[in-house]
């Protein structure tokens, strides 16, 4: 039970930070989008954040010397570092044939076929997921 338990607040942390960019949307657009709760990219980022909810739990249960701790910790970065990194270079990848896609139909008349274009997070916006993260695990916890 008390496993479940802690799965619901990593969860919890996803959750959040996915409610926040509906928030922000509406904040920046004047429109409700539900479709950023489903959507990746943008702040905070839900991977940093259920990521550093989770090791943050493990560090108050186990301790931050613990072996399990450092596990999950480098994981945590794993997943941090492919957010910011290798999923926001495929964004910009989709962006730039995005737009050689829509030069293409606006000279050849074809149907168009968009890429998703964000997928990865800025450096911020992982940083602010941490934050969030750390914050749900020690409200939570």
């Amino acid at each position: 039970m008390f496993a479940f338990r802690i799965i619901i607040i990593v969860i919890l942390s996803g959750i959040i930070a996915q409610a926040i960019k509906i928030v922000s949307y509406f904040i920046e657009h004047r429109r409700i989008n539900f479709k950023r709760f489903f959507e990746t990219g943008g702040m905070p980022s839900s991977h940093a954040s259920t990521a550093t909810t989770l090791t943050t739990i493990v560090g108050l249960l186990e301790g931050f010397n613990s072996l399990i701790f450092v596990i999950v910790l480098f994981f945590s970065m794993v997943i941090m570092y492919d957010a910011a990194g290798i999923r926001r270079a495929a964004g910009r990848q989709a962006a730039i044939l995005n737009k050689l896609v829509e030069e293409f139909i606006a000279s050849k008349h074809i149907n168009e076929n968009q890429l998703v274009e964000l997928l990865g997070h800025t450096p911020l916006e992982v940083f602010m997921g941490a934050i969030l993260g750390v914050l749900v695990a020690i409200i939570f916890a």
